[in-house]
């Protein structure tokens, strides 16, 4: 995988079944997630692609978890978010 310096707003999928969203970058082997939620409930009948797309619905269950670093190792997949949805910006500043 090559180096994302710029975050990217996306849905995180790590091993162990911990899925976080936020402002992704990877690098030196790892991923950064700032401003991160943990989602412990995707409230969706269509999975986190659903999620991605439309932000959090009502039955979602989301926790503010800080900043999140995990080595590449445990990274499942990343899928982009729709910033508007999760009226979170779509890239740092």
């Amino acid at each position: 995988m090559t180096t994302q310096p710029t975050p990217t707003l996306q849905i995180a999928v790590l091993d162990r079944g911990f899925v976080y969203v936020g402002l992704c970058s990877i690098a030196e082997g790892f991923l950064t997630i700032t401003e991160a939620q943990n989602v412990r409930r995707w409230g969706t009948t269509g999975g986190l692609g659903e999620l991605a797309a439309k932000g959090p619905q009502d039955t979602s269950k989301i926790d503010a978890a800080g900043t999140v670093h995990a080595p590449l190792t445990a990274l499942v997949h990343l899928i982009d978010c729709n910033s508007a949805a999760w009226a979170m910006p779509a890239t740092a500043a």
